[in-house]
């Protein structure tokens, strides 16, 4: 049963903008808040980590003569209240996000204009409200104070500072939690306090994921803007404050870069909207090197996730300088021969248990050599590459090492979850692949092959054969060992099991196609003509690879609930956009490039595009329904789904 509110488009499609240090600004294009996200001013203090949720949202009245309309709404109790929802006339990112309102007033139609966007560097949320036409107008524009962490919520309490200061005309300003600091609130208008709580907020998508899903916010009172001619009026929240007189010029500044960003041209072709999308991920951290989120809205930098995306983000972009500053962040915490698998978000240690983000690590620095030639950056990263190298021949956590006799990487036991198929609730996880996983070994393959090539441009031929040694005795079992003749497909994950000896997993899933996407080969062409075969036939949908086969009995085809439903079906079934784009490139190598391969994969990326204008609006979802109709879930915006899906589309030159 749909909830009541899922049939309006307004409610469902979110929208996110973002100020490259890991701020955001997001919500429904209804205005109503739908998740614990969402926010008018979400604020990373200490960049890109750190992120409070400072101004959940801000409530809009419009006042002519006696009469009120409200333009947005929130979610209570089995109740939408008020609906301004059904005064918005249109709702579109072009490119800023901007609403249309219209209404019916005794002295006339009224129509009015909002567009929103963050301040680039800062901490700070701009609305801009604009009259299209009609009688004149006074915009009540109230905001909603947490100060919480934004996984967190947020209940009335003693701790809670609601003292309001006046610093001019045109700002006040409130500081929540002394750890935290001061909300600045600039507009051009008047402002009244009338500081009071609001209870009972409610999150339906909270609610849905099975968690608590009711907030209290404090508003400090209400903000008046005029609306008379064509003279906009401005409301803004922020860490920094902001010149009024300068807002205008920074919304012109944004859509600027933003038509620079997309290479210009019309707004909606879809090369320019993904570029715009890739955007959202790259932030600046406090040392001023740059990486990237793995998804909006609650995902930080995570090591696998940065090296999958890095290609389509930055190099199908030409961002290169961007692309070496990621690798040198990361290079630079590198612990053990291994790249963290994810920053915490509040400042702990790195976390390091992950077995292929490394060898990701790799792949992205072929990439990066290959599009910009830039050999000085990567004899720089060498050293690093030559320390994983080594420490994964030798042995490092979580018993990650070379076998001696075949070659291969050995990863884990039957307590860890070192892949990217990672999830795990207590001791329990629900995609054991211990041993020698399939796509491990393309990767390890990868990353021999290509320290092998940048050791011998760099001159040192000894670790170039010592590479090539190990890489050759993969080459040499990995077909033998891996090749499923009843399925004609690659097994999943091989392990030594004590009792019965070798075992090998049958399970069809998206992982074998890495064994024919990856630059450096290890099949013979029949073979990844039937592995790309098996895995159209078994896993393709219009949103990605599903992640197990159908017609496996571990399989689940929606992706909703509490926490254990929603990850013991996260990787047994349900579908994920990025490992779409290895398939596309596995299927242009299996068919030559061809011009009907080209078309088909422009087909198949049809989709994914349209995707673009619901959801996340402008974004790509990181994950949908294995079943029909594959109803999209988790982050709305996630990178290495819109990476993948921008690189193919350059590739393809579509």
């Amino acid at each position: 049963m749909l909830p009541f509110w899922a049939p309006n488009p307004h409610f469902s499609n979110e929208f996110l903008e973002t100020n490259g240090i890991g701020g955001f600004a997001s919500g429904t294009a209804s205005g109503a808040v739908s998740r614990r996200y969402h926010a008018f001013l979400c604020a990373a203090t200490k960049a890109p980590q750190e992120r409070r949720i400072l101004v959940s949202k801000i409530g809009e009245t419009l006042r002519v003569g006696d009469e009120t309309f409200a333009l947005d709404a929130n979610f209570w109790h089995e109740t939408i209240a008020p609906r301004g929802d059904e005064n918005l006339v249109s709702f579109a990112l072009d490119p800023l996000p901007r609403w249309v309102f219209r209404v019916e007033t005794a002295l006339g139609t009224l129509e009015i204009e909002k567009t929103l966007w963050m301040i680039r560097g800062q901490n700070t949320t701009v609305a801009r409200y604009k009259k299209l036409r009609g009688p004149d107008a006074i915009l009540e524009v109230r905001p909603f104070v947490t100060g919480r962490d934004y996984h967190s919520t947020h209940r009335h309490n003693p701790e809670f500072n609601a003292q309001i200061g006046a610093q001019s005309p045109s700002r006040v300003a409130i500081a929540p939690y002394s750890h935290l600091p001061a909300i600045q609130f600039d507009f051009s208008g008047e402002f009244r306090g009338d500081g009071h709580w609001y209870f009972g907020f409610r999150w339906p998508l909270e609610e849905e994921r099975g968690l608590d899903a009711r907030e209290d916010a404090f508003s400090p009172g209400v903000f008046s803007l005029e609306l008379r001619g064509e003279n906009p009026a401005f409301f803004a929240a922020s860490t920094d404050g902001v010149n009024l007189d300068e807002l205008e010029n920074s919304r012109l500044e944004t859509v600027e870069r933003r038509r620079a960003l997309g290479g210009g041209g019309d707004w909606n072709a879809p090369e320019n909207r993904l570029r715009r999308a890739a955007d959202q991920f790259l932030v600046r951290r406090e040392d001023g090197l740059f990486t990237i989120l793995a998804g909006y809205h609650w995902f930080t930098d995570w090591g696998r996730d940065t090296m999958i995306a890095l290609p389509g983000l930055c190099l199908s972009t030409r961002r290169h300088d961007v692309a070496a500053s990621v690798l040198r962040a990361f290079a630079s915490a590198m612990s053990q021969g291994m790249i963290p698998n994810r920053f915490p978000d509040a400042g702990e240690t790195p976390d390091y248990n992950t077995v292929d983000g490394t060898l990701w690590f790799y792949h992205a620095i072929g990439e990066f050599w290959r599009a910009s030639g830039d050999l000085e950056t990567v004899r720089e990263l060498y050293p690093k590459m030559v320390e994983g190298i080594e420490w994964h021949l030798a042995g490092t956590r979580f018993g990650i090492r070379a076998d001696e006799g075949d070659g291969m990487l050995v990863a884990g036991d039957e307590r860890s979850q070192l892949t990217w198929m990672d999830a795990k609730i207590g001791e329990v996880a629900f995609t054991p692949r211990a041993g020698k996983p399939v796509e491990i070994q393309a990767l390890w393959f990868n990353a021999l092959c290509e320290t092998a090539l940048v050791a011998k441009a760099l001159g040192d031929d000894a670790m170039s054969e010592i590479c090539r040694e190990w890489s050759r005795k993969i080459a040499t079992h990995f077909s033998d060992l891996f090749w499923n003749a009843g399925e004609n497909c690659l097994y999943d994950f091989i392990a030594e099991d004590t009792k019965n000896g070798l075992y090998r997993d049958g399970a069809i899933r998206p992982n074998q196609i890495f064994a024919v996407s990856l630059p450096h080969r290890l099949l013979c062409h029949e073979r990844e003509v039937q592995v790309v075969e098996c895995v159209e036939r078994e896993l393709l949908t219009p949103h990605g690879l599903r992640s197990l086969s159908p017609r496996d009995s571990r399989y689940r085809g929606t992706y909703i609930g509490d926490s254990w439903a929603r990850d013991s079906a996260y990787h047994q079934g349900t579908v994920w956009a990025w490992p779409a784009g290895a398939f596309f490139e596995a299927y242009l190598r299996a068919h030559g490039a061809s011009f009907e391969a080209k078309t088909q994969v422009k087909n198949w990326l049809a989709p994914l595009i349209s995707h673009l204008d619901s959801a996340g609006i402008g974004s790509i979802s990181e994950i949908f329904d294995g079943d029909a109709p594959h109803a999209p879930r988790g982050c709305i915006a996630q990178a290495w789904s819109v990476s993948e899906i921008l690189r193919i589309w350059e590739q393809l030159g579509a």
